[in-house]
């Protein structure tokens, strides 16, 4: 059903974002003030109110939310559409026990909107491959996604 509004992470969102996956994240610029889309993969969500996700520490994604705190995560899943609110921050300028130089940054949740047109559901959801080294980069995933659960 469209239009769903919730306060926190509905179950199945939960879990979806217990692992690495393609989510697109909304961030106010910090130059034009005008809207950035960013797609990126490491997400998880720590618990019902707080989203974690992890980027380059010298991405303009960070400039962005020290700024303007508010971003909005789209997730697709659950056979919908949902756009995840909330206002972020910088929890830890280098995570640790990852060999690159990622912010960890942390999404407390306002609002959980259910965005799908009505009528219609999700039949496939988005994949992607990693086009580097696929033993390298399952290493990089899990060490992210393990210090991001430790965080």
């Amino acid at each position: 059903m469209a239009n769903q509004v919730e306060p926190k992470l509905i179950k199945p969102l939960f879990d979806e974002l217990q692992k690495e996956r393609f989510v697109t994240l909304a961030t106010v610029d910090h130059e034009t003030g005008g809207p950035n889309v960013s797609a990126i993969s490491w997400v998880l969500a720590k618990d019902e109110d707080t989203v974690y996700f992890a980027v380059d520490n010298r991405s303009r994604i960070i400039e962005n939310i020290k700024t303007n705190d508010k971003a909005v995560i789209n997730l697709i899943a659950n056979e919908s559409t949902y756009s995840i609110s909330g206002t972020a921050g910088v929890k830890q300028e280098k995570l640790e026990g990852v060999p690159l130089k990622l912010a960890l940054v942390e999404i407390k949740i306002s609002e959980v909107r259910d965005v799908m047109f009505y009528g219609s559901k999700i039949v496939a959801e988005p994949q992607y491959d990693k086009t580097y080294d696929k033993d390298a980069a399952a290493r990089l995933d899990k060490q992210v996604m393990d210090a991001m659960r430790k965080a």
